[in-house]
């Protein structure tokens, strides 16, 4: 599909918001570290950390995810639309198993791995935006 057909169909932004993804590092300058040990729930939500991981996270996302997932998590339909991640430690689970290994359907990487790339800490301040842009079930 060229890009012009595309940019009829979707809309310019929403096709130009998504491609490849060449990692960028986040500063995590502010929050603890998480330790070694992989953790399945997000260390941050309703601590004192919140509010500044919700920040962090907003930049690493916008930095490594919003080609993807889109502007603010709001997916123009080539990636999930992260908003709509479950909430708490089920949602939790997903997302760090997602982020670590990525994903690969059919031989073909639809997500790329983040683990060895980004921090556990850059990790799951990224989860900490996805909350604050939470949608609940009424897609």
């Amino acid at each position: 599909m060229t890009l012009a057909v595309c940019m009829a169909l979707f809309g310019a932004q929403r096709v130009l918001a998504h491609g490849n993804v060449t990692p960028q590092p986040v500063d995590t300058t502010g929050l603890p570290d998480v330790g070694k040990d992989w953790l399945e729930k997000n260390p941050y939500r309703g601590t004192k950390y919140q509010d500044l991981a919700t920040k962090i996270g907003a930049s690493g996302f916008n930095q490594n995810c919003a080609r993807c997932h889109g502007i603010e998590a709001e997916s123009g339909g080539l990636a999930p639309d992260l908003r709509y991640l479950d909430k708490g430690a089920d949602g939790d689970a997903w997302f760090i198993n997602r982020i670590r290994h990525g994903y690969t359907q059919n031989g073909v990487t639809k997500m790329p791995h983040f683990e060895g790339i980004l921090s556990q800490e850059a990790m799951w301040a990224i989860r900490t935006y996805l909350d604050s842009r939470y949608q609940g079930d009424s897609k």
